[in-house]
């Protein structure tokens, strides 16, 4: 994967988040219907107590896996998520369409537009796929290498899943069944300025069609509205971008002005449309070295991403609600 590419359930499982019952223990309440009968929500704290503990024990007794690339799915599920799923729930109140596009099991690629000026819009997708999708479906986000040359977001990245954005990888994930996330726009695309919000920048050479192809898995378009808006880059402080190593220093109308506050991002209504897979298991295993081909398959995703960001924006009621 080139370069310029590396800048890039169940309605009813909410009542079991964080709760751990994982490994069942989520559950054991002893007389917590008896309890909810009286209090009404006994019940719903002594199963995230037990969780909690249920958690805390598989951390201190090291009854816990960790994949070759360094993803925790325990830590994931029963922690960061927690985290984030505020943001999704309540912030963002993201909505989703299509996600039953994503395959139950087998790979897929999902290929997504990228924006925001900081890339939040990868972890909401990620917070999706998992609450969201019938199977529960973690998603493996391809990164660019700066995230993890960054102290303690590296090593946080790589327990969420996340893992370089190049191909040996993205195969490895794809042949082994996993859902794999690419952001073609890499940093022109998060880092671009407000006045150019839902334009789509070039995606590259077409090294994920690529990656799709050599492993025979669908490539899912997903379209994301809202997350143009969270931080609305207005000005771009490129020397100074330059001495701290950073694509870009952004300029919004809260930051520098209004300091740490300027950080807090704009509670916006957000969108993900998980569009129709385009197989690839149906080609030649010489197709991915046709460059005709792979461009073809480039243009056709970024078209349909494109094509489905204007459809939800004439959807849209307010940028807020």
């Amino acid at each position: 994967m080139d370069q310029t590419e590396r800048a890039s359930e169940d309605p009813d499982a909410g009542d079991n988040r964080g709760s751990g019952d994982v490994d069942g223990i989520g559950n054991s309440t002893g007389n917590g219907h008896a309890d909810a009968d009286a209090s009404g929500t006994a019940t719903g704290w002594e199963a995230k107590a037990a969780g909690a503990l249920a958690f805390l024990r598989r951390r201190v007794t090291g009854t816990y896996e960790v994949d070759e690339f360094g993803f925790d799915p325990d830590l994931n599920d029963n922690v960061l998520m927690g985290v984030l799923r505020p943001l999704y729930d309540k912030y963002f109140r993201v909505e989703v369409s299509g996600i039953e596009n994503v395959p139950a099991e087998g790979g897929a690629l999902i290929v997504a537009n990228h924006s925001g000026t900081v890339p939040v819009d990868a972890l909401m997708t990620q917070v999706a796929l998992l609450d969201h999708h019938p199977a529960r479906r973690h998603l493996r986000m391809l990164a660019a290498d700066l995230v993890f040359t960054l102290p303690f977001v590296g090593e946080l990245s790589r327990k969420m899943g996340h893992t370089l954005a190049c191909n040996p990888d993205a195969e490895r994930l794809l042949r082994t069944g996993e859902v794999v996330a690419v952001f073609p726009e890499g940093f022109k695309g998060v880092g671009k300025p407000f006045s150019q919000r839902y334009r789509l920048q070039r995606f590259g050479r077409g090294g994920f069609v690529s990656a799709a192809l050599r492993t025979g898995v669908p490539i899912i378009p997903v379209s994301i509205v809202g997350a143009e808006e969270i931080y609305p880059k207005l000005a771009d402080l490129k020397p100074l971008a330059r001495l701290l190593g950073l694509p870009y220093f952004p300029i919004t109308p809260t930051f520098p002005l209004l300091g740490p506050l300027g950080m807090v991002p704009l509670p916006t209504k957000w969108h993900i449309a998980f569009g129709e897979p385009i197989p690839t298991a149906g080609y030649d295993p010489g197709a991915a070295d046709d460059p005709m081909l792979v461009f073809d398959l480039t243009d056709q995703v970024r078209e349909t991403i494109q094509d489905t960001l204007y459809r939800l924006l004439l959807q849209r009621r307010s940028v807020f609600f």
